[in-house]
């Protein structure tokens, strides 16, 4: 890098940035995290974390109750050669 590069900016003064604190997200950082990015129309539907997971779970669960309905409503059908 040259040195220009490695240099703060005039604007900003070290002691104006205060202390910092070596490994402070780190946990967080190790734990992972999920972001995902919401388009318009379903941020607006779905305004804060909690109502998109509890949408998430509830479409889940009937989605489990349905793969598990056992049998097909009717059989498959056979296949004719042609």
């Amino acid at each position: 890098m040259s040195k220009a590069k490695d240099e703060m900016r005039t604007e900003y003064q070290r002691e104006d940035l205060g202390k910092g604190t070596r490994g402070k997200y780190f946990a967080r950082h190790e734990k992972g995290t999920n972001l995902v990015l919401l388009n318009d129309e379903v941020a607006k539907a779905f305004p804060t974390a909690a109502a998109v997971n509890q949408a998430l779970s509830g479409l889940l669960a009937l989605a489990r109750q349905t793969s598990h309905t056992g049998s097909r409503t009717r059989p498959p059908r056979k296949r004719v050669a042609g």
